[in-house]
């Protein structure tokens, strides 16, 4: 399958991407500044949208790694492992983001 393996390079490097800046406004949540650039900066690291993109990128790239690692032991299964990996990764990112909604969002 050839979405699976396009899938894991572009998730993966988005997901370099969205956890150097979930680190880079990090800092700025610890800062004592009262500068609005600051606020702001630190304001995107709690940024909904960030973090539910964020959430069903690692559990996907997670899985179809797991399916490739899995394929290359020589398990020959692969249609059965794409569904298995791709159900399983619409069940956890729905409990996670619906938990996320539930719990941290105000």
């Amino acid at each position: 399958m050839m979405f699976v393996w396009v899938f894991h390079r572009i998730s993966g490097i988005l997901l370099i991407f969205l956890i150097a800046f979930q680190l880079f406004t990090g800092f700025f949540q610890a800062s004592s500044s009262n500068l609005e650039l600051v606020k702001t900066i630190a304001g995107l690291h709690k940024h909904v949208v960030l973090n539910c993109l964020m959430v069903p990128l690692v559990i996907f790239h997670a899985l179809y790694g797991v399916r490739t690692i899995l394929m290359d032991l020589g398990i020959k299964r692969e249609r059965l492992l794409f569904w298995v990996c791709s159900i399983l990764g619409l069940v956890l990112s729905s409990v996670f983001i619906t938990l996320f909604f539930t719990l941290v969002v105000e």
